[in-house]
């Protein structure tokens, strides 16, 4: 057998956890428009990092694929701008630190609605429909009750509960 330089074995190694991290991302969007997870094996492995898990965002939490949710910090929520439904990888490092890495973002469009407050939650308002935001992104962006604002939502928003705020106008 030829030796092989490690230049292709770690390119090699790298394809492959892509691929890896590609097949989850694809599990769980089936998972999450099928509903049937009897039909896909979870994805947990452990990397040289610690655990990884991958899952769908809710709106403020990782559903991982093990069933369990996981708290994903509001900041990086915010400033990332994830969107309900987006694929984050969650590694859980030997220290047992979480770091988070948004893999498969979801189609999404922008809509424009008002700002609310109700019972300590921000909401948008958009067309009569009410949409929660984070409040690390209400504070972001110094936004009040009343201010109009760009918000981030699915392309296919029939179920969405949550938003990403954009931009105050």
């Amino acid at each position: 057998m030829p030796d092989i330089p490690d230049k292709q074995v770690k390119r090699l190694r790298a394809l492959i956890r892509e691929a890896e991290t590609s097949l989850g991302a694809a599990t769980e969007l089936l998972i999450s428009l099928v509903g049937d997870d009897e039909m896909v094996a979870p994805v947990a492995r452990e990397d040289t990092l610690g655990k990884v898990i991958e899952g769908v965002f809710d709106g403020q939490n990782m559903v991982g694929s093990d069933g369990k949710t996981y708290p994903v910090p509001a900041n990086y929520a915010s400033k990332s701008k994830l969107v309900q439904g987006d694929i984050l990888k969650l590694t859980i490092a030997e220290d047992g630190a979480f770091l988070y890495k948004q893999i498969g973002p979801i189609p999404r469009k922008q809509v424009v609605g008002t700002l609310n407050l109700e019972a300590g939650h921000y909401f948008v308002d958009v067309n009569g429909r009410k949409l929660r935001v984070l409040l690390a992104s209400v504070t972001y962006f110094k936004a009040k009750p009343g201010d109009q604002v760009s918000v981030n939502v699915p392309e296919d928003d029939s179920t969405a509960e949550w938003a990403a705020l954009e931009a105050a106008l």
